[in-house]
């Protein structure tokens, strides 16, 4: 298959290096060549198209047992990764939620105002809608855009949530409005600036009595009805945590102890950071925080209820896989899992996103495709908007070139090695990041940020203003000028 691509890849550039591409299309020149890796390799009954189980969660980070992090519990996950193809080296284009999952569900490259798809500079269709133009039933559950109402039309069915959090009257934390908070005590805590109630809590209570346990439940309801409608799905299930408050079940934080738990080992600003480059004040506006946050008992406290949200969303996770595979599914079912954008856990005093360092940006990404290999791994420096023309190759339907600006990685489920992208892009507020195999680069209009991931992988230092590094940076702002078409093979 691999040498296939290749003579096909030659040959279609041979006979096109004349044409002038749009933009779109050229963004894709490699997944142009890809397209002819067929869905056959997908065991479907014939004539079928493959579904697609599409799992978004919220502020995860690569904190998972399947990126090494042995700490963190998360089994079902875990196993998912190893039935799949994990990516290593997976970056989103803005790292806050609304525009990270604009960019997910178009195919287009978004910045930090793009909170709707409805002021896209472009035209579009959706992920759902477009899937749907092609024979499929698509299901909105839980949080899949920011934004329930956004883009609703797309979908087969009216996006559903439990609760109408961001689309409801008032904060949607308040407390509590809409039942975030579930142990009696918490009401014993409340910001008085914002009204919010405690950014942790661990409550006696069973799994759908937060607002995951119940998108589970849903989820595994609709897989049920699904299977009797004779035609292809694209169910979106979006989970909330870990997205603070970090509320959930006791018996999750039961799984660890919290005297184990280890800190980051840099508590510290990189030297020579630009003011630009802050911190995100999210966690401030929850009781509990302040004046704690320097503290170790705060730290060990936060990261405990950080592992215990994702031990709980993973908890879900593995009771919908199992009823994928109880209902006969997992063998016509594409399982893709994200995280929309990543998060500091005290890592230079910093709790959030909200910036363009790589515990913002690097994200968790990982999909298991019937008949691809096992337990796959690959350092391809891959993107949020490569997802939409993936799925759309793995499905068997056209890529829509004039709309996507991202690289279809289903190569790189066959050959993990194969020569990839040279960088991808991102951005926040005023900054334009772009992230190459060995250095992080950030650009202001009036500053710069360079980080050595080789030599200084937790980014303690940045090098931008060293002579020594002056052809590298002027390289990183260079191609940043290019666009991201120039990082393309």
């Amino acid at each position: 298959m691999y040498n296939l691509i290749r003579i096909n890849r030659r040959q279609f550039l041979k006979h096109t290096s004349m044409l002038t591409f749009s933009a779109g299309l050229l963004g894709n020149r490699f997944g142009q060549a890809a397209d002819i890796v067929s869905s056959s390799k997908l065991k479907i009954q014939s004539g079928q198209k493959p579904n697609i189980l599409f799992i978004s969660v919220d502020d995860l980070r690569i904190q998972l047992g399947c990126y090494g992090h042995t700490e963190t519990i998360s089994p079902n996950i875990d196993r998912l990764a190893s039935e799949g193809t994990l990516f290593n080296r997976a970056y989103c284009q803005v790292p806050v939620c609304g525009p990270s999952r604009v960019s997910a569900m178009t195919g287009i490259r978004t910045n930090s105002n793009q909170w709707y798809t409805s002021n896209l500079s472009q035209s579009f269709k959706s992920l759902p809608q477009y899937f749907k133009d092609y024979g499929y039933h698509s299901i909105s559950n839980g949080k899949i855009y920011h934004h329930m109402h956004d883009d609703e039309n797309s979908w087969s069915e009216k996006p559903w949530r439990s609760v109408p959090i961001y689309h409801g009257p008032g904060d949607w934390a308040k407390y509590n409005t809409y039942g975030l908070w579930n142990n009696p005590d918490s009401a014993n805590y409340i910001n008085s600036s914002s009204g919010r109630g405690p950014y942790c809590e661990s409550a006696d209570v069973p799994d759908n009595a937060y607002q995951d346990g119940k998108v589970a439940q849903k989820t595994i309801a609709d897989l049920r009805r699904l299977k009797k409608k004779g035609k292809p799905f694209f169910l979106a299930c979006g989970f909330w945590r870990p997205h603070l408050p970090f509320n959930a079940p006791k018996k999750y934080w039961d799984m660890y102890r919290r005297e184990d738990i280890d800190m980051a080992p840099n508590r510290f600003k990189p030297s020579n950071l630009p003011s630009a480059c802050g911190d995100s004040g999210e966690i401030n506006q929850y009781a509990r925080v302040a004046g704690r946050k320097s503290t170790d008992e705060f730290h060990r406290e936060a990261r405990h209820g950080y592992y215990a949200c994702v031990s709980y969303v993973d908890a879900q996770i593995g009771k919908i896989l199992a009823e994928l595979k109880s209902q006969g599914l997992a063998d016509n079912t594409i399982v893709i899992l994200w995280g929309d954008h990543g998060w500091h856990l005290g890592e230079h005093d910093f709790w959030g996103k909200h910036n363009t360092l790589n515990n913002a940006l690097q994200v968790p990404m990982l999909i298991r495709v019937p008949g691809y290999k096992k337990n796959n791994k690959t350092n391809a420096l891959v993107e949020f908007v490569d997802i939409y023309p993936s799925l759309c190759q793995l499905a068997g339907i056209p890529i829509p070139r004039e709309q996507v600006q991202g690289t279809s990685f289903v190569p790189l489920l066959s050959n993990p090695d194969l020569k990839w992208k040279s960088a991808v892009f991102s951005t926040y507020g005023g900054a334009k990041a772009v992230k190459t195999d060995r250095y992080l680069y950030s650009e202001w209009s009036n500053a710069r940020m360079l980080f050595d991931h080789t030599n200084d992988p937790y980014e303690n230092a940045n090098i931008a203003e060293l002579p020594e590094n002056a052809q590298v940076v002027a390289q990183m702002s260079q191609m940043l000028k290019d666009g991201w078409t120039s990082s393309l093979i």
